[in-house]
């Protein structure tokens, strides 16, 4: 049933919350979530006060997954800076369960980053269809020449502490997180003045040795991006980037997990070393995400993709990935021990402590936003709602 009434509820359904999973109801109203019913608990008459239901048919209920780094989808990219490509990318992601977003940008010029930064500024002022976009993901310019992935090299700089101060004045509250290479000449300005403005900054394609990484996360530093790819590996001799990732409790580490970018074995690394409220799973998802294989273009370089991989044409490196946020968590479930609450986390909950929204979404509690996802047993999208408005319906016999 479409539920875009403001006043709705979804029962025989496992919820999943915070400590545990509860079959049970939700309801809904006015976009926000009103309570929560356990089975048992009077929920017949309650639910006499719902103008629709919904059956879950013992599906479950989880908050709305959070994409902190994701670069496209069904054939669009952020880049293109205009509201068809954004509907594109956040109607299909809200497919997969998304419900919220950073328009994640690439190395690039000045003048296309600043396109995009107008572009989502403008989209987030009028209604937002589909999954809602948070604000905006920098993903360089300001990165290594060592390990530029597939960001195009010929827009790599120092960082540009002028450029950020600019645009944080022109669009307040819409830099989100930035991504730079912690060793590099004003980088710790950077981050510094970023921390003061609870703006985001992560390592990545860094060639930062341990020593830089601390030395930045006492600036401020907080985040990894795509945690192993992308930045110095571990040395017993000298841990680099990632040993700095994996033992300094203030870096919250991203993980792609769809077994290109990180072996299952070492994304239980990452679960072993880091606190459970640090690891963040997020896509990386480019333009060819929802699409058939072939060519595609991932900050002005061209891309194959075969066999479930996206990868530069000149150079073969890994070019962002097909991932969604539902594929994920299908496989943290498959290759890992947690359970689907604590699985949760790291697609929901804590992207919104890392954002500071986590008084308004990334969980189910009563009070806070209706921003769900209802899948079935074979962890299959069903149904998708944005504060409380259904973005997303699966077709069912």
């Amino acid at each position: 049933m479409t539920t875009n009434s403001a006043n709705w509820f979804i029962h025989n359904v496992n919820i999943v919350l915070e400590d545990g999973v509860v079959n049970g109801s939700v309801f809904v109203q006015d976009g926000k979530i009103t309570k929560i019913i356990t089975q048992g608990d009077n929920e017949a008459a309650e639910a006499s006060d719902a103008q629709s239901a919904i059956d879950g048919q013992g599906g479950w209920l989880l908050p709305g997954f959070i994409d902190v780094h994701v670069h496209g989808g069904f054939g669009a990219d952020f880049m293109d800076a205009n509201r068809e490509s954004f509907d594109k990318i956040t109607k299909f992601h809200a497919s997969q369960g998304t419900t919220g977003m950073l328009a994640t940008t690439m190395t690039a010029s000045k003048e296309a980053i600043e396109d995009v930064l107008h572009a989502v500024a403008d989209y987030r002022i009028s209604e937002m269809p589909y999954a809602a976009l948070y604000g905006v993901h920098l993903e360089g310019p300001f990165i290594s020449e060592v390990w530029p992935g597939a960001q195009n090299p010929a827009y790599i700089k120092t960082p540009q502490l002028e450029w950020m101060q600019h645009w944080h004045a022109k669009w307040p509250d819409l830099l989100r997180q930035l991504t730079l290479a912690p060793e590099k000449s004003g980088a710790i300005e950077t981050i510094s003045w970023l921390a003061e403005q609870g703006i985001n900054t992560a390592c990545g394609h860094t060639d930062a040795v341990y020593d830089e990484v601390i030395a930045a996360a006492d600036a401020g530093l907080s985040q990894a991006v795509h945690t192993y790819n992308a930045m110095r590996g571990l040395h017993h001799r000298e841990p680099g980037t990632l040993g700095a990732v994996l033992t300094d409790d203030r870096i919250v580490a991203e993980l792609i997990a769809d077994g290109i970018h990180v072996h299952p074995a070492a994304i239980r690394l990452v679960l072993a070393a880091k606190p459970s409220d640090k690891v963040i799973l997020i896509t990386d998802a480019m333009a060819a995400a929802g699409m058939p294989e072939g060519e595609y273009s991932l900050g002005g370089l061209a891309v194959i993709v075969k066999d479930g991989e996206a990868r530069l044409r000149e150079g073969n490196a890994l070019a962002g990935s097909c991932l969604t946020m539902i594929g994920a968590v299908r496989f943290m479930l498959e290759q890992t021990k947690l359970s689907l609450p604590e699985i949760s986390r790291l697609a929901s909950g804590n992207a919104a402590k890392q954002l500071g929204i986590i008084d308004r979404t990334g969980t189910i509690a009563s009070g806070k936003q209706a921003d769900l996802v209802w899948v079935d047993s074979q962890m299959q999208v069903q149904q998708t709602w944005v504060q409380g408005r259904s973005v997303y319906e699966a077709q069912r016999s």
